[in-house]
């Protein structure tokens, strides 16, 4: 049995930096940015599908540009779920092959870092659920940094995700970001070591045999 930890948190809530202190830890992190990301280039047959959804989406690589893609669902909601309808599942097949291959080899815990875990209904997965939180002035801060954001788009992303006090009622334990790294480092060991022995209940044998 290997314990499943969910991690989650809105846009520049800091769950980034946790999942790769987490790592450091030594825990395997499943990262569904990452796993779209990979899925979004070639060799991976998703591109060609997307195009034939929205075509000239594709970039020169025959990779998905990630702008033009995000320009044709944007506020679309019709155009958003029939994206979804083929990008979670082939993220989940990422997933069902990076829980096997952590079965296989007896892994004692790993960490789903799932932004919308709460709102796809990827707790039901997990046997426990970290929150990772900062103070609301932060978070904006960090998101207005990025590249191409802005003040609009921002708030039509927080619009989609679930308010930060329900994340935290339905979480199991609540990790705050924007603290010095030493700080951060010390909340995780104290986190793991509160975790040790909690019940492993979520693992199914689908994990090993689909």
């Amino acid at each position: 049995m290997t314990l499943v930890i969910g991690l989650t948190g809105g846009i520049a809530m800091g769950k980034s930096h946790a999942a790769g202190l987490f790592r450091r830890f030594g825990l395997p992190i499943f990262d569904a940015d990452a796993a779209v990301h990979a899925l979004f280039r070639p060799p991976s047959k998703l591109p060609l599908q997307i195009e034939r959804l929205f075509p000239g989406v594709l970039d020169t690589d025959g990779g998905v540009d990630r702008r033009r893609l995000g320009a044709a669902v944007f506020e679309n909601a019709a155009a958003l779920r029939d994206l979804e309808g083929i990008v979670h599942p082939a993220v989940f097949e990422s997933q069902l092959a990076f829980m096997r291959t952590a079965a296989r080899i007896g892994v004692a815990a790993v960490v789903l870092d799932i932004p919308l875990l709460f709102e796809n209904g990827g707790e039901r997965r997990c046997d426990l659920v970290i929150v990772v939180e900062a103070n609301p002035w932060l978070q904006r801060q960090r998101a207005m940094a990025r590249s191409g954001m802005t003040a609009s788009r921002l708030d039509a992303i927080l619009a989609k995700q679930m308010p930060a006090p329900e994340k935290r009622r339905r979480a199991d334990f609540v990790l705050h970001s924007g603290y010095d790294r030493g700080a951060s480092v010390a909340a995780i060991r104290d986190l793991l070591r509160r975790i040790d022995g909690w019940p492993e209940r979520a693992w199914p044998d689908r994990w090993l045999h689909r």
